[in-house]
């Protein structure tokens, strides 16, 4: 078995359990993060004796909340920082989606930002009570133009999903359920336990079958693999910008970010 520093990596009957171990920064990740998920993934994916894979967080505070502010430079993502965590998370949504078997987000407790980007991309969700959803990039400067949106947008609907996006809100996981956004909502007590036993139901069904199920399901939205790539570029630019500088200095100063001026002027017709 490998061993990990930024993340816990379990098999059991069958089940790998990938766990974001940073309980005390809410599993927000890192590069190093990211990448030990990335393999985690392709191991469990290419081992023969795996038939799902349960991603969660440590603690019951959080599954995850997306990039880690520490990693930040100054003055926000400079070009070689965001391209040092930016570039595995794309291949992360990649990994999710091609490994060869449902993957389950186990949602306990925040799923902000990237991290409620991570749990859009798996197979099914499972959220505890106490769960919280939501999108908090518009207001610290940032945004995410690939699977965050447009598959977003095929879960909830476009009107929902522009919703999530344009306000920032966030949502109790009775919410997230009502909007489709996750499959169902236990006492956090219950968690682990329905989820395991989701796992051993999809245990008993045909996994050749399984892999050709979930890869269908996958054609009609590869598209945003593309998307996604360009996304990211164009975020790159924009984290070195004057506006996306304000919103992250805003978010450690603890204040109301001031945006307006950087709102576009409409052209004269």
């Amino acid at each position: 078995m490998m061993e990990f520093g930024d993340i816990l990596f379990e098999k059991e009957s069958g089940i790998a359990t990938i766990t974001i171990n940073r309980p005390k920064v809410l599993n927000a990740f890192r590069r190093q993060t990211l990448e030990e998920m990335i393999k985690a993934f392709e191991d469990a994916g290419q081992d023969p004796e795996i038939g799902v894979i349960l991603l969660t967080g440590a603690g019951d505070r959080a599954f995850c909340v997306g990039g880690d502010v520490k990693e930040w430079g100054p003055s926000g993502y400079d070009s070689s920082s965001w391209i040092d965590i930016g570039l595995p998370v794309v291949r992360l949504h990649e990994v999710i989606r091609s490994v060869p078997k449902p993957v389950i987000a186990v949602v306990n407790g925040y799923a902000i930002g990237g991290g409620h980007v991570l749990q859009v991309v798996c197979d099914l969700a499972i959220a505890s009570q106490n769960a919280v959803f939501g999108q908090a990039g518009p207001r610290v400067g940032s945004f995410d133009a690939g699977f965050g949106t447009a598959y977003l947008a095929r879960l909830v609907g476009e009107r929902k999903a522009r919703e999530i996006w344009m306000l920032c809100r966030q949502y109790s996981a009775d919410e997230a359920l009502n909007m489709g956004l996750i499959n169902k909502v236990v006492e956090p007590s219950e968690l682990m336990e329905e989820a395991r036993k989701w796992a051993n139901e999809i245990l008993r069904l045909s996994p050749s079958a399984l892999k050709m199920i979930k890869a269908s399901f996958n054609a009609d939205t590869d598209h945003i693999h593309g998307l996604t790539q360009l996304a990211f570029g164009a975020l790159n630019f924009f984290y070195g910008t004057p506006e996306s500088i304000e919103g992250h200095r805003a978010f450690i100063e603890k204040r109301t970010p001031n945006f307006s001026e950087f709102r576009v002027r409409g052209e004269r017709s």
